[in-house]
């Protein structure tokens, strides 16, 4: 019988989360000694993944609990893990061995490349840039190019490390840009005039415009070219030809419960929030739930992204990652040359690819859907109308 187990922050915390969250931040373990690599030798069947999140109460990880749902990780055990608050600790962890899978950002992957952790992507879950930029509405501020001397607003200074590759991509300075620290107010530093833009994301962007904040947006997704976040495991774990079937089975069924969201969004949405460990949360932060469904839809675009040109679910495309790769070396941001192809692996993908299409669709087609989302518009791009559902 499959199983899945979901840590929170506000669960008690076994004993080696604590070890493994203290191991991230000292980096008290020699790589490659934790308990997981032991266990594989031993032919495990379980797979530990960690979010780069504080918190798994957010629909981003929809991938996971309608496979877990639906029942597309088979025999395989699996667990989801909330990240801790230093940037980098996802990634450490893996490297550490006290977990198997991390979703970090290109740029902390960067990072992570630098300090010689041994990490290599093995899953591009977000296919298309998911930073936007929020301006005033009827801005004529509409490219980010145009940002150039701008006021920028952040919720930390550290988000300078996502901004200034964007701005270089675009053509400008990063140091011409004036970052407004607005800390946890950030979100309003542009309706209340601090700011002439401010930096936002796939999801969120669902979120401020039901909390009340009406801004126009320039979407990452329609002109940026640099990759977003990816799954990274161990490259030994790459080159263990044991764990092989394990991952290409783990990493089909992310594939398909995102196949089937694409066809429904509004039953994986429903999933999500029908989830023990982060429901309650969800339901509270999005008392519309058709927010939610936004919401939910507006990171299921960027991770399928120009779908007909991918290989697949998890495909990296090397052009954009070398691309990025190359800004941050001309940033400073790295102070090596990464080329893509080492880092950047594709070797699971066709195997992870390899399901039942059409079964996935009648899954999603026929998943009986609540009141409240029977109620709710499917989102424009969805693989099936509402009438095609039944």
């Amino acid at each position: 019988m499959p199983t899945h187990r979901s840590k929170l922050f506000n669960t008690p915390l076994s004993r080696r989360s604590v070890m493994g969250a203290g191991a991230a931040l000292a980096g008290g373990l020699a790589l490659g000694g934790g308990r997981l690599q032991v266990s594989a030798q031993d032919g495990r069947n379980s797979v530990v993944w960690i979010s780069p999140r504080g918190t798994l109460e957010v629909f981003d990880d929809y991938g996971y609990w309608v496979a877990v749902e639906m029942g597309y990780f088979g025999d395989i055990e699996t667990e989801l893990q909330p990240g801790i608050l230093e940037a980098t600790s996802g990634g450490k962890a893996v490297a550490e061995g006290q977990a198997d899978m991390s979703f970090v950002s290109p740029g902390v992957f960067s990072a992570l490349i630098e300090a010689d952790t041994g990490l290599v992507s093995v899953w591009h879950q977000v296919a298309q840039e998911t930073f936007d930029f929020a301006v005033a509405p009827g801005s004529d501020i509409t490219e980010v190019a145009q940002l150039e001397g701008m006021r920028v607003a952040l919720g930390d200074p550290g988000w300078s490390l996502i901004t200034d590759p964007l701005f270089a991509q675009a053509g400008i300075d990063p140091a011409s840009v004036q970052y407004v620290q607005a800390g946890a107010t950030w979100a309003q530093a542009v309706g209340s005039g601090q700011a002439d833009a401010a930096l936002c994301w796939e999801g969120l962007r669902a979120q401020w415009g039901a909390a009340g904040l009406e801004y126009d947006y320039i979407l990452g997704k329609d002109w940026s070219v640099f990759p977003a976040n990816s799954f990274q495991i161990r490259q030994a774990d790459l080159e263990d030809d044991s764990l092989t079937e394990l991952y290409t089975n783990y990493l089909k069924g992310w594939a398909m419960g995102m196949e089937f969201t694409h066809w429904n969004p509004l039953a994986a949405t429903q999933i999500v929030v029908s989830q023990p460990d982060i429901g309650s949360a969800l339901e509270e932060s999005f008392p519309d739930m058709a927010v939610g469904v936004e919401s939910l839809w507006q990171n299921a675009l960027i991770f399928r992204g120009d779908f007909d040109n991918r290989a697949g679910w998890g495909d990296h495309d090397l052009e954009s990652w070398q691309a990025y790769f190359d800004t941050l070396l001309d940033l400073g941001q790295v102070t090596e040359e990464i080329t893509a192809e080492d880092v950047c692996k594709n070797e699971y993908i066709a195997g992870a690819n390899d399901f039942d299409l059409e079964q996935v669709k009648e899954d999603a087609r026929t998943y009986p859907l609540d009141e409240t989302f029977a109620a709710i518009d499917m989102p424009e791009g969805a693989g099936f109308t509402k009438d095609e559902l039944g």
